[in-house]
C-alpha cells in the first residue's frame, strides 16, 4: 500500500530539500561576494585582490622602466637619423616630403655629395659615429631590362622585368637608385643612468625614387638599427649598472602574472561548475520562487553570470604581461632589438590590469552604477555603432573617389577616415573647408554639400542618439538599482544569511545532491 503524501517519511524528506535548497543559495550567494564579505563568512583571506594589488605596483614599475630606457633608445636614433640626413643630403632644409631633383646633373651632383661626405666622414661629424669595416658603401641601380618610349608618337615598347646592377649612365628606363652603408655608434647618454652602453649599426639607405616617371626623383633616407652589446667597455669614474637586478624584477613580474593567471583560472572553473549546479537543480530554484514556467532551461544570461568576465580580462592581462617580460629580458641580454613589439604587449597589459582596478570599484554603490551602466550599455552601443558605422564608410569612400584629386586630406581611403573623425571631434573644420582647390565647380559645391551634410548629420544627430542611449540606460539603471534584474537573483535574494553569521562555514565542505533527492 502506498505511503500518504503527508506521513512522517514525506515531511523529512521535504524539510532535507529546503536544507539543500538553502545550502546551495548559501553558495551561490558565497561565490558572488567580494572579498571582504568572503572573509567575514569563511575567514578566506582575499589572496587574488592582495595579488593585484602588488601585481599593479611591480607592472607599473616595470613600465616606468622600460618606457624611460626605451626613450633613450629613440632620441639616440632619432638624432642620429637626423644628423645623416643633414650630412649626407645636399641642401637639406628639414622637409623630405619636397626634397627632390629634376635634373640629370642634379642627381648626379648629389650622388657625388654623398660620397664625398662618406669618405670625409671623420672630419666632419661631431658625433662618434664609425664606419662598419664588414659592410662597404654600395650604389645600386633598378631599371627596366628594356624599353622604348616614345611620347611624342604615342609609343612604347617596354619589358616589365628589373635589374639590380652597380650604378651607371642614367636613362628613362631607371626605376631608382640605392646607396646602402652602415655606420657604427655608441649610446654614451646611459652612463649617466649607471647602464651598460649599447653599440648601435645604423644601416642607411639613401633612394632616388623615379617609380612614376614624371620628371620628379624623391629622395629619400632610411635607418634601420641594430642594437649590440659592446665587446669591451670601461667605465671610470662610477659603476656601471648590471643587467642582472632588471632581469631578477622582470621574472618577478612572470611568476606574480603566474600565480594570478592560476588563482583566476580556479575561480572561473569554479563558476562552471557551480552554474552546472545551479542549472541541474532549476527544479527547486523554481520551486522557491514559484514560478509558472517551472521546468524551463536556464537562460543564458544566468548562466553567464557566473563566468565573472573581470578574470578573463585578468587572464588576458597577465598572458600579455608574461610575454611583454620575456621579450623584455630578451631586449636587455641583447637577443632582440626590436621594441616595437616588446612595448605592444607591456603597454596592452598595463592598461588592462589599471582598467582592472574597476572591479574592485564597483564594490562602492555610487562606481557601481558606472559599471552597471557600462554593462546595460554595451549591447546597444555596439548596434549603434554598427549602424552609424555604416553611414561612415559611406561618406569614406564618396569623399575619397570625389575629392581625392582636389584635395589633400581626401588622397587615400585612411587619410579620408583619419579626416572625417577629426570633423566629428570638431578639429579642422575650417581649414578643411579652405583648403579645397576649386578648378572644378562642379566638385567645389559637391565638396560644400559633402561636408555640411555630414557635419551636420554625425555633430547633431548621431552624436546626440549615442549620448541618449547612455543616458537611458544610466537612468534606467539607476531606477533599478538594488533590485534583483533576473530569475538568478532573485533566487540568492531570498537569502537572509549576513556574511558574519557563521553559516557559510558550515557548508564549506558541503556537496549538493539535489539531482540525487530528486530521484529518491
Amino acid at each position: 500500500m502506498e505511503e500518504p503524501s503527508d506521513s512522517p517519511h514525506h515531511e523529512h524528506q521535504f524539510v532535507e530539500y529546503l536544507e539543500d535548497v538553502e545550502c546551495l543559495r548559501r553558495k551561490i550567494k558565497f561565490y558572488f561576494m567580494n572579498p571582504c564579505e568572503k572573509y567575514h563568512a569563511r575567514g578566506r583571506k582575499p589572496w587574488k585582490l592582495m595579488l593585484q594589488i602588488i601585481k599593479i605596483a611591480i607592472i607599473t614599475i616595470q613600465l616606468v622602466s622600460f618606457g624611460l630606457s626605451n626613450q633613450m633608445v629613440v632620441l639616440f636614433t632619432e638624432e642620429n637619423l637626423s644628423t645623416f640626413k643633414n650630412l649626407f643630403l645636399k641642401d637639406y632644409d628639414g622637409d623630405m616630403d619636397s626634397y627632390a631633383v629634376y635634373r640629370q646633373a642634379d642627381v648626379y651632383d648629389h650622388i657625388d655629395y654623398i660620397l664625398v661626405q662618406y669618405g670625409d666622414l671623420h672630419s666632419l661629424t661631431v658625433g662618434n659615429q664609425e664606419y662598419d669595416k664588414n659592410y662597404p658603401m654600395s650604389v645600386c641601380q633598378e631599371f627596366y631590362k628594356n624599353s622604348t618610349i616614345s611620347p611624342g608618337n604615342e609609343t612604347f615598347d617596354i619589358d616589365i622585368h628589373v635589374i639590380n646592377v652597380n650604378a651607371s649612365a642614367l636613362s628613362s628606363r631607371m626605376l631608382s637608385v640605392k646607396i646602402t652603408f652602415v655606420l657604427k655608434a655608441i649610446n654614451l647618454q646611459t652612463v649617466r643612468y649607471r647602464e651598460m652602453p649599447d653599440c648601435y649599426d645604423f644601416t642607411i639607405i639613401i633612394t632616388f625614387d623615379n617609380q612614376v616617371h614624371s620628371g620628379r626623383i624623391k629622395v629619400d633616407l632610411e635607418s634601420d638599427v641594430e642594437i649590440n652589446e659592446c665587446r669591451d667597455l670601461k667605465v671610470t669614474g662610477a659603476s656601471a649598472r648590471n643587467i642582472h637586478p632588471t632581469v631578477l624584477f622582470d621574472c618577478l613580474v612572470i611568476i606574480t602574472c603566474i600565480a594570478s593567471f592560476a588563482l583566476c583560472t580556479r575561480s572561473v572553473i569554479n563558476g562552471i561548475q557551480l552554474q552546472f549546479v545551479s542549472s541541474s537543480n532549476l527544479y527547486f530554484i523554481c520551486k522557491v520562487l514559484e514560478l509558472k514556467h517551472c521546468g524551463c532551461q536556464v537562460p543564458w544570461s544566468d548562466r553567464l553570470e557566473f563566468l565573472n568576465g573581470w578574470y578573463i580580462l585578468i587572464m588576458v592581462t597577465d598572458i600579455l604581461n608574461i610575454i611583454g617580460s620575456i621579450l623584455k629580458i630578451e631586449i636587455q641580454t641583447k637577443v632582440l632589438t626590436n621594441y616595437d613589439v616588446c612595448s605592444i604587449f607591456l603597454g596592452t597589459g598595463t592598461m588592462f590590469v589599471w582598467i582592472g582596478i574597476i572591479r574592485y570599484m564597483g564594490y562602492f554603490r555610487k562606481y557601481n552604477i558606472l559599471i552597471l551602466t557600462m554593462r546595460a550599455g554595451f549591447p546597444n552601443v555596439i548596434r549603434f555603432i554598427c549602424c552609424a558605422g555604416i553611414i561612415y564608410m559611406s561618406y569614406c569612400f564618396c569623399g575619397w573617389i570625389v575629392l581625392g584629386p582636389y584635395h589633400e586630406k581626401f588622397r587615400t581611403l585612411n587619410m579620408v577616415s583619419e579626416c572625417l573623425f577629426s570633423l566629428i571631434n570638431g578639429d579642422d573644420m575650417f581649414a578643411t573647408f579652405l583648403e579645397m582647390k576649386q578648378k572644378s565647380l562642379l566638385v567645389w559645391l559637391f565638396s560644400r554639400i559633402y561636408l555640411y551634410t555630414f557635419i551636420s548629420l554625425f555633430i547633431y544627430m548621431i552624436l546626440n542618439l549615442f549620448i541618449t542611449i547612455i543616458a537611458d540606460t544610466y537612468y534606467t539603471v539607476k531606477r533599478q538599482s538594488g533590485k534583483p534584474r533576473s530569475e538568478l537573483q532573485r533566487f540568492i535574494s531570498l537569502c537572509k544569511d549576513l556574511p558574519n553569521s557563521g553559516m557559510y562555514r558550515c557548508e564549506e565542505n558541503k556537496g549538493f545532491f539535489l539531482n540525487d533527492c530528486i530521484t529518491r
